[in-house]
């Protein structure tokens, strides 16, 4: 069920769905001009009229012979997950099994199985409950989980880029296929930070621009590769969990420390062995026997004069421009930024270690007898310093944190008085987690959460063509304060009942559910404190 039906301004390709179908409840045309075998799919504002054996505009529902379909599977998390479980399986087919094993040991299973809001549904047009809001215990306290899928249009990512490599100047524009999604924010100790996406470029700019924007959040968000370009700066590539590519080449470390704290970090290895260090770097570089750290050593002056702006003793603002050499900056020889040297301290044969911030960059020189810096054998002892420096820098890694404000018809979702859930969330009497990964939910006014993609199941995120992301959320309470905020006590469904039939509003149909393990990193949901404290 690959092939759109064809709906004025929704994007030409979308990622086709791979999963067994769930079925949602029926529609009916919504008008005389609708064929009557088309169907009218109310998930989303765009209201795509289906022909039968088609997708909507978004990959996520179908007509199935006049059934309104969803064609991805709920993914449940599971504590222990044994690899035939993995499998993607009905809920129907497997509710006998499911049934005997929540009989057998119905807090051990509760225990064990967590919902998440990853292919549930959504509860557009706002005034529906939630599609699921299970009942089930945690440390022998009634619980209430409340899942769906949100779709936003004010959301953005976060991006963090390990790597002194200078990408492009602060506040620059950064582009997707040659559309604005984005721009430069502050940089950060050892990091390139990039804010991405926003309501902005989504529904703000050209047609164009907020269909690029919303397909690169999208892969960002499913840890995917994108392709960027930074005004004015580097061209790169970054994917959640890699190494970001920087001019076509994929970085390797990040610094271990400004030139500053490097100098001082190993100072003490330097020291006997080294006459003179220079740590190069864009933001402060540091030199030896100038250091606090060199004095404390009792070091001789060099006598070095270094090219730039002096901060306090042995530390240097602006010895070079930023770039994507020696620290940062844009230096090829490292002896650039040497004015001279004082002929009152220096002396010939005095030794010279310059230094990136990574150990990526290293040169060794000896003083001639004019005072001359020329290049030499590096000895042992300073090629173990400066493999140690590598030692200590962590691989460069591509950040991406998805953030998002929940608004009015996710909390309508959860109760029928908006306000008390944002209240409840900052009284610490809810938890928020977006596919099971646990969320940081911003102080101040609504709830805006943000969450680390690769803490999440793969393929978590979706869109419809309004443009706007979709995104799974969860929010779990205690029962009684579920009660005391209003919710839709109604339609709360035990762990059994939801494993059995999906989301309530499926009419009964079979449908469809994956199970993943819990990663490693992230706590169980429901343990949460305060919840079970």
């Amino acid at each position: 069920m690959a092939e759109h039906t064809r709906t004025d301004g929704l994007p030409e390709t979308m990622p086709a769905p791979d999963a067994a179908p769930q079925m949602l409840e029926r529609s009916r045309p919504r008008n005389e001009r609708m064929a009557t075998d088309k169907i009218e799919c109310n998930a989303c504002p765009v209201l795509c009229q289906i022909s039968p054996g088609k997708t909507g505009a978004c990959d996520r529902y179908a007509n199935a012979a006049g059934v309104l379909i969803r064609v991805d599977p709920v993914v449940l998390l599971r504590r222990t997950l044994a690899g035939a479980d993995a499998a993607l399986v009905p809920f129907a087919a497997r509710s006998a099994e499911a049934q005997a094993e929540l009989a057998a040991n119905p807090l051990a299973m509760q225990d064990e199985i967590f919902v998440t809001g990853i292919g549930s549904g959504t509860t557009y047009p706002d005034y529906k409950p939630a599609p699921f809001i299970v009942a089930s215990q945690a440390g022998g306290v009634d619980m209430v989980t409340v899942v769906t899928e949100g779709i936003f249009s004010y959301c953005s990512v976060k991006v963090k880029i390990d790597t002194d490599r200078w990408l492009g100047p602060e506040q620059a524009n950064v582009r997707c296929k040659g559309e604005v999604v984005g721009h430069v924010t502050t940089a950060e100790y050892g990091s390139q930070m990039l804010s991405l996406g926003g309501v902005h470029h989504l529904t703000g700019g050209s047609k164009k621009e907020g269909r690029v924007t919303c397909d690169m959040m999208l892969a960002l968000g499913n840890k995917q590769p994108v392709d960027l370009a930074i005004d004015g700066g580097a061209q790169i590539v970054i994917q959640a969990g890699r190494a970001p590519i920087v001019g076509g080449v994929e970085e390797r470390r990040m610094r271990v420390g400004c030139g500053s704290a490097t100098v001082g970090i190993f100072a003490k290895q330097f020291f006997g062995q080294a006459d003179e260090v220079v740590v190069v770097d864009d933001h402060i570089t540091g030199v030896l026997t100038q250091h606090q750290a060199g004095r404390c050593l009792d070091m001789r002056p060099s006598g070095i004069r270094i090219r730039g702006r002096k901060s306090t003793p042995g530390r240097y603002f602006q010895v070079a421009n930023p770039g994507t050499g020696w620290g940062g900056t844009d230096l090829v020889d490292p002896l650039a930024i040497v004015e001279g040297w004082d002929d009152a301290l220096a002396w010939p044969g005095l030794t010279l270690l310059m230094v990136s911030t990574t150990g990526e960059h290293k040169a060794w020189y000896v003083l001639d007898d004019a005072l001359v810096p020329q290049p030499a054998e590096m000895p042992a002892p300073i090629r173990s310093v400066v493999e140690r420096i590598g030692e200590n820098c962590e691989a460069s890694l591509a950040t991406v944190l998805f953030l998002a404000g929940a608004g009015g018809s996710l909390r309508a979702g959860v109760t029928d008085n908006p306000v008390r859930l944002t209240r409840s969330i900052k009284d610490a009497l809810v938890n928020v987690t977006c596919g099971g990964a646990p969320a940081y939910v911003w102080p101040g006014g609504g709830i805006t959460v943000m969450v680390d993609v690769m803490r999440m199941p793969d393929q978590s995120f979706g869109t419809v063509p309004t443009p706007a992301i979709v995104a799974p959320i969860e929010f779990s309470m205690r029962l009684d304060d579920y009660r005391a905020l209003g919710g839709h006590m109604a339609h709360v469904r035990s762990l059994a009942d939801a494993l059995e039939r999906g989301a309530w509003h499926n009419d009964g149909a079979p449908t469809a559910r994956r199970f993943e393990a819990l990663p490693g990193a992230n706590p169980w949901p429901l343990g949460q404190p305060p919840l079970l404290g």
